[in-house]
């Protein structure tokens, strides 16, 4: 295994002038050896890149890649021993199960005594023992994925295991499964794990810290915890969460926050001027009325959902979402309610960054 450091950037035009011309934008990361870590964003972000560059398939256009130290950004996958999944299952049709998952082992010329054991321990952490001598063409989709999986996993002596959306062509609830497998993997052979998807679940189900990018930039590498509780940008916010966070434009003066016309007292100090005021739906809460923290809003919609009620109620010219207790009781559409935007919950925001 290794520990991961990463100083560069990434065009793939010549001579980029504007963030736009970069796919990567300057960035500095390290990967701790052994950690499990997940590439999290929308298409064209540049996770596959990163991950690309990571395995050594590509080049950074500048800056470097260092292994425990060592400076590889020049040296290719096999000199850097890197183990990669791919979206679609990458693997030998005409041969069995244990022979797919033997082939790196083999071409490594390890004895076959170690090779059949490795490749029986790989099979069980999977659940494929049973199917071990069957050929992979008769195999389903989701299987052939495991094989690929597993021949990521079957070498012990890899720097990391790279993964870019391995589980895109796996059924909703084997995906599940999967996710939970690879966890348990992840505990008990201690590789580095590194995960490319735009599913928030599976990033933040999967990994011990999220790194989560747009526009070629990595705005927040952190745990599920602190991505969800304390976003550092707008766009953690907006992302993270269904619904996500929502948001209030808003002005501070005086040690007073106004929101659409309303004075609300400030919590604590806060810079003075334009700002932006986030709360997740889970934390905006119904409140009396006028009391402190709280605006007056318009019932727009109320969808009840079984395990809880979905509100949508308008504040001038914006919509916020709550996550209310399915026995809560609101105002029909159309009434006004009050909610509790201040707390100890609510970020502020300057520039799209979170106020510290």
């Amino acid at each position: 295994m290794a520990r991961i450091e990463l100083d560069l950037a990434h065009a793939y035009r010549p001579n980029p002038r504007e963030d736009s011309d970069y796919a990567l934008l300057p960035l500095k990361m390290s990967f701790r050896d052994g950690g499990a870590y997940a590439l999290l964003g929308p298409s064209g972000c540049g996770k596959t890149t990163m991950l690309n560059i990571i395995s050594g398939l590509l080049a950074p256009s500048q800056g470097s890649v260092r292994f425990n130290g060592r400076d590889v950004t020049l040296e290719t996958p096999q000199q850097r021993n890197i183990a990669q999944v791919f979206q679609f299952p990458v693997i030998y049709d005409t041969m069995t199960v244990a022979q797919n998952l033997a082939f790196p082992l083999r071409n490594r010329q390890l004895p076959a005594e170690q090779i059949k054991k490795r490749v029986g321990e790989i099979a069980e952490m999977l659940d494929m023992s049973g199917q071990l001598n069957q050929r992979a063409a008769g195999l389903a989709a989701d299987a052939k994925q495991k094989i690929s999986l597993g021949r990521g996993l079957v070498r012990s002596d890899v720097s990391a295991v790279l993964f870019d959306e391995p589980l895109t062509v796996i059924d909703p609830h084997l995906k599940w499964q999967l996710r939970r497998k690879l966890k348990q993997i992840h505990r008990e052979l201690k590789l580095t794990l590194i995960y490319v998807t735009h599913d928030q679940v599976e990033a933040l189900t999967f990994a011990e810290e999220v790194v989560v990018m747009t526009r070629g930039k990595a705005v927040q590498v952190g745990s599920a915890e602190a991505l969800f509780e304390r976003p550092a940008h707008t766009f953690v916010g907006h992302f993270i969460g269904s619904p996500g966070m929502n948001f209030l434009p808003a002005q501070c003066a005086g040690g007073v926050l106004e929101i659409a016309g309303n004075r609300l007292a400030l919590p604590r100090t806060l810079p003075e001027g334009a700002l932006k005021l986030g709360i997740r739906p889970e934390y905006l809460a119904l409140a009396e009325l006028q009391s402190p923290g709280a605006l007056r809003a318009t019932v727009t919609q109320l969808q009840d959902v079984g395990t809880h009620q979905m509100l949508s109620a308008q504040v001038g010219d914006n919509l916020l979402k709550a996550r209310l207790h399915s026995d809560a009781r609101v105002p029909a559409v159309g009434e006004p309610v009050w909610l509790r935007v201040v707390d100890k919950h609510t970020c502020y925001y300057r520039n799209e960054e979170l106020v510290a």
